[in-house]
């Protein structure tokens, strides 16, 4: 920030998702003397768009959707807010001079785009979309350590895992664990999933998310991807990262150092708090967000993830070895195959078996450019929507 004042302020990339909600409602919390919305973006909920509009009166908003930008303008008018679309717009709000955060927060693939053109123009980005360092780890990094650019966690495990480092030297670690619900399927075997229905793997137990997300908890694909994102935000080896089941959500994620010192961050299962750190690093303000009572009786779990039943961790640490093409192959596989279930085309445990199919048979590159992990990433999804069970 060069503008002579203390404001933070910040683009939010899907904005009308719940982690852009979440974050809306940080802002405002926080108030304009320390966080502003400056940009906010959405594909095609344009109502949503301009209620966040009316509400915090942004500099920006864009529709990548340009099907309803009529709507939003007709919805809009009378406001100072000016109305951009697709990607250019994208691209002009996350590089605009008086952007100082970027908070990506779009689901998918999808959401690599703005990160790059943020980190590009030497932008802090707050990272809600793994997919991003799933896709292009060593790209995305390479790219921020040129730009002198940042990237901040937000997903829950990566935010504790970046407060739990703090407390010691990054040569001190020993392996980062990441925690995981278990998702609603936790402790079922393969045959009682034979015929989970996308309602079923929809209803989690903790979280609220939307249904992208929600099934890829189901499958622990969400972990998986989790896995691969630390191995690039952290710069860890793949023998580094573990993972444990902790059904209560808690315990987000730990560090464990050379000495055995065990280092976790505890917080009720809100996304409002890792938000707000990864906006206002390195300071810390009050939460709009539950805290932890201590003082009532309670117990935490912890437990080893059944791989047998749910396959996707395994796929997750063959991607961390490979490297390469192998991060985008599974997860454009990934979301054509749940794409596939939310629709009805294909069973639950189909979706860790179209992902297994295509990381098999696509052409692997140990060292990709950008491009050519888009067009894998476009071959992967049309394999998974031909792919048969």
């Amino acid at each position: 920030m060069e503008r002579g004042d203390s404001t933070t302020r910040v683009v939010v990339l899907g904005s009308t998702g719940s982690i852009g909600r979440s974050a809306l409602d940080v802002i405002g919390s926080e108030g304009p003397a320390r966080l502003r919305a400056h940009g906010l973006s959405a594909h095609s909920n344009w109502r949503r768009l301009a209620e966040q509009a009316r509400a915090a009166s942004p500099r920006f908003v864009v529709m990548t959707d340009d099907q309803p930008v009529a709507e939003v303008r007709d919805a809009l008018r009378g406001t100072d807010v000016e109305i951009l679309t697709g990607r250019d717009g994208v691209l002009r709000m996350v590089q605009d001079e008086s952007t100082d955060r970027v908070l990506d927060a779009i689901v998918g693939a999808a959401g690599l785009e703005g990160a790059w053109a943020a980190l590009e123009a030497g932008k802090t980005v707050a990272l809600a979309n793994k997919e991003t360092l799933v896709v292009a780890g060593p790209l995305i990094m390479d790219l921020a350590r040129r730009r002198d650019a940042r990237l901040l966690p937000v997903d829950s495990e990566h935010s504790a895992i970046f407060q739990a480092l703090q407390a010691g030297d990054r040569r001190e670690v020993k392996r980062v664990i990441l925690t995981s619900s278990g998702g609603p399927f936790r402790g079922k075997t393969r045959r009682e999933l034979q015929d989970v229905s996308p309602e079923m793997a929809l209803k989690h137990p903790t979280w609220s998310m939307g249904p992208k997300i929600s099934i890829d908890s189901a499958t622990l694909m969400n972990k998986a991807l989790e896995v691969i994102e630390a191995r690039w935000l952290f710069d860890l080896e793949p023998d580094q990262i573990e993972v444990v089941v902790h059904p209560e959500s808690v315990v987000h994620s730990m560090v464990e150092f050379v000495d055995g010192s065990v280092v976790a961050q505890l917080s009720p299962p809100d996304m409002r708090l890792p938000i707000q750190y990864a906006l206002t690093y390195p300071d810390r303000h009050p939460c709009p967000g539950p805290r932890l009572d201590l003082t009532r009786p309670s117990a935490l779990h912890f437990e080893p993830p059944d791989r047998e039943t749910f396959p996707a961790l395994d796929l997750a640490f063959e991607v961390m070895k490979q490297g390469g093409t192998a991060g985008a192959a599974l997860n454009a596989a990934n979301e054509a195959a749940v794409g596939r279930f939310l629709g009805g085309e294909i069973g639950f445990l189909d979706i860790a078996r179209a992902c297994r199919a295509a990381l098999d048979h696509h052409e692997y590159d140990p060292r990709p450019t950008l491009d050519r992990l888009w067009k894998v990433d476009a071959k992967a999804r049309l394999e998974v929507q031909r792919w048969t069970p």
